[in-house]
């Protein structure tokens, strides 16, 4: 565990080793997505186009409107959110235990450096990926439909928000995965089908009561129509609900991240 002194603290000196060290693991990170820019920016982009073209343009014409919005409109922002969602958890996870498999993390826990800068350094990682994909899907959606954002706060809020949940997530898997494998169970078998029945294609509305009762359950249904609401002004859940759900996951999962790094638990052992 690493541990300073309150009059470390205060010294001019031991904050500015705290910024070098934070902005070392960020910048780290951001050259590590884009020096293979092949793998982690282009895909995405590309299977992002796919579901413009198969969803937005070729079903979506017989679909028709959905929320009072063309299909193809409809679906954007939840296919935005959705590669947000992927790519900041996916950068984390992968970054940081390839550092545990490398055994390159011992050198990060013996530095003199509190545990959540190195958290920090890496979910900002993580934030910057997510939010890098997102931009560049946003760019490409602009092909197919236009964009008017209907309220820009809750817009930025929400997908800082959200990159932030998930890069926490993809830390605390991470963190107990032990084989490479363990990095791709959660994203194939959670994230996968929560994102696809978290109201990316669909409005709830269209479900049976019952059905919608349980779709509540899922957090990411709170993410992608917030941001929906911000870009459309339309949301099938309570905005301000979707925050406070949001925050207290963040606090929540940052809490026990820290703890994790604190004890050591799938690092030291």
């Amino acid at each position: 565990m690493n541990s300073s002194t309150p009059e470390d603290f205060s010294s001019a000196r031991y904050r500015q080793l705290l910024w070098t060290a934070f902005t070392t693991i960020v910048v780290k990170e951001i050259r590590r997505f884009t020096r293979i820019w092949a793998q982690t920016l282009l895909p995405p982009a590309i299977t992002m186009t796919l579901y413009f073209i198969i969803f937005g343009n070729l079903i979506g014409s017989r679909i028709g409107d959905m929320g009072g919005f063309g299909y193809m409109e409809y679906i954007v922002p939840g296919l935005i959110m959705m590669s947000v969602i992927t790519n900041s958890y996916g950068n984390v996870v992968s970054s940081f235990f390839g550092t545990k498999f490398q055994h390159s993390i011992e050198e990060l826990l013996v530095a003199p450096v509190p545990n959540w800068v190195i958290l920090s350094g890496y979910v900002i990682g993580g934030v910057c990926r997510g939010l890098a994909v997102g931009l560049i899907v946003t760019l490409l959606s602009l092909f197919f439909t236009d964009l008017q954002i209907h309220h820009l706060g809750v817009t930025v809020g929400i997908v800082l928000m959200t990159a932030v949940l998930f890069s926490l997530g993809g830390f605390i898997n991470a963190v107990y995965a032990t084989t490479f494998d363990d990095i791709s169970i959660i994203p194939t078998f959670v994230l996968t089908p929560l994102t696809y029945l978290g109201g990316v294609f669909y409005s709830i509305n269209l479900l049976p009561e019952f059905w919608q009762g349980v779709s509540q359950l899922n957090p990411i249904l709170y993410m992608v129509n917030s941001f929906r609401y911000g870009i459309l002004g339309v949301s099938d859940i309570h905005v301000g609900f979707a925050f406070g759900m949001i925050l207290l996951f963040i606090g929540g999962l940052f809490t026990y991240s820290l703890h994790l790094l604190n004890t050591g638990k799938g690092i030291r052992n």
